[in-house]
Formats: C-alpha cells, structure tokens, sequence
C-alpha cells in the first residue's frame, strides 16, 4: 500500500470522526484500538472518552499499557468492571462465548455514555476482521457500536502503517485477545485457569516471546509462539525455566505448537483469537 492510499484511509477516517460531536471508544490498548482513541482524539479532542474493560479474563499488563497511554494524551479514561465471569452464558465457553462478552460489554457501554452525556459509541475493528470468526462484532452490529475503521476502509496493515507514522508504540503490538480464548470451546471457564494462563504468559513475557499464547487442557500447557521462535523456546536455558516456572503455576505438562502461534485453528475445535 503506497503513502497516498494510506493517507486517504486516515483522512476517510477523519472524515467519519468529525460527523460525530462525541465518543466513547471501547480501549482495550492494542493496536486498532489505540489506532483509533488516537485519532478521535485528533479530531474530537475532549469530546472522545475511552473505556476499558477490567475482568479475570484481561492480562493486567494490558491493562496498564492502556492506562499509560490515555494519561500521556490525557484522554478521559474510565475503567469499567466488566463482570463476564457473573455470566452463566460466558464461563459454561461455548462458540458464542465472545458474543456473550461483548453483548454485556457494549450494553455496559451505553449505559455509561448515556448518563455522561456521549451519544456514539466505537470499537476498533477493521476489515480483516469481517473475514474472520468475529461473533463480538455481530454484537457490535445489533447494538448500534461503530466501526469507523471499516466504514474508512482500513485493514491491519493499514493501521499498523499509519500508527507508525504517528508514532504510537502500539504499532508493533502482537495481537491482543481475551485470556478466555485460551480455554478450549465446552470446557468451563474458571479464574483459576485464567490466573495460571495469565501467570504463564507473563513467563514467556518476561523471556521475550511478546506473540505468544498458552493454551490450556485441563493440567496441561500447550505454547504457541511465532514459528521462527519455536527454536528459541526450545534453547536449554530458555526450557528450562519454562518447565520450572510453569510447574510452579500448577501445570504439569509442558510442550510446544510445532506449527507456531496461528490465530485460529478451527479444525481442532480450539478457543479462536
């Protein structure tokens, strides 16, 4: 995509924005979220608000990048408490498990607009993610959220392009999904499992595998990392402590996706990104 292209989409973008006298982005600090709390805030300035979610199921690194984010643009920032764990339909996990969570997110959402005042609502989904299992964005549909980023047009690399030149540091972002999706379809969904996904990815974290997933069946931690990375996790030192500190979080089997960390993996009836 050359720079013309590109400029276009972020002035189709802007374009969309400006028709809007305020809104409240749902934030949950990744890349196409951020992407577009940015720009609103170009365009809008005080008149944008962003939200983020707060539950078991978000990494709390998450959570803190995006609180650093807002504060630095000094962007009116609300941390909601989600609750999708109060929610028989979300932790029995079946495939409409992200419908479910956003359904109760978005409802959330306008509630919290309507008494302060924010007569749009926005997510940051893109048009890749209408050629992807995305039941979160149905939601999205039927409770009237937006998606200016699709109606400009924008697909990740766009975004990830254009929040370069911005010089957001979320650009680079791996991509950022729920710690729910680690948890296989029909398997319930506990905090307990959630804590030891979150604790074993901070592990991986810490050892510079930022794109990187662990999937759990029942006491058992399947680790997906980017392809050409799979060496390296396999490096003695690198197992070794992987071994050691997963058994401490309470698993106790360890191996790692030969085929790398691939978003969605259908036809092994495994939680999608």
């Amino acid at each position: 995509m050359n720079q013309l292209s590109l400029n276009n989409k972020k002035k189709q973008l802007v374009l969309i924005l400006k028709k809007l006298d305020s809104l409240m982005v749902a934030f949950s600090g990744g890349v196409d979220s951020t992407f577009l709390l940015a720009v609103a805030h170009e365009v809008l300035k005080k008149n944008v608000v962003a939200v983020t979610a707060v539950s078991q199921i978000h990494p709390a690194r998450e959570n803190k990048e995006a609180t650093v984010f807002v504060k630095n643009y000094g962007i009116k920032h609300i941390m909601l408490q989600s609750k999708e764990m109060s929610l028989p339909a979300f932790v029995v996990n079946k495939k409409d498990r992200c419908y479910v969570c956003k359904k109760n997110l978005f409802e959330k959402l306008i509630k919290i607009a309507s008494n302060i005042g924010i007569k749009y609502i926005a997510h940051g989904a893109n048009t890749d993610d209408l050629e992807d299992f995305r039941p979160g964005h149905v939601a999205a549909q039927q409770m009237g959220v937006l998606a200016p980023m699709i109606d400009a047009g924008l697909t990740k690399d766009a975004i990830r392009l254009l929040s370069k030149k911005m010089n957001l540091e979320a650009w680079n972002k791996p991509a950022l999904a729920c710690l729910a999706t680690r948890i296989p379809y029909d398997t319930p969904i506990t905090v307990d499992a959630l804590k030891m996904v979150d604790k074993a990815e901070d592990v991986l974290v810490s050892l510079g595998f930022n794109a990187c997933r662990v999937r759990k069946h029942e006491n058992t931690a399947r680790i997906e990392v980017n392809p050409e990375k799979i060496g390296k996790i396999s490096d003695k030192k690198n197992r070794e402590t992987i071994i050691r500190e997963f058994r401490k979080i309470g698993f106790s089997s360890v191996t790692i996706d030969l085929e790398g960390y691939v978003p969605i993996k259908p036809w092994l009836n495994l939680a999608h990104k």
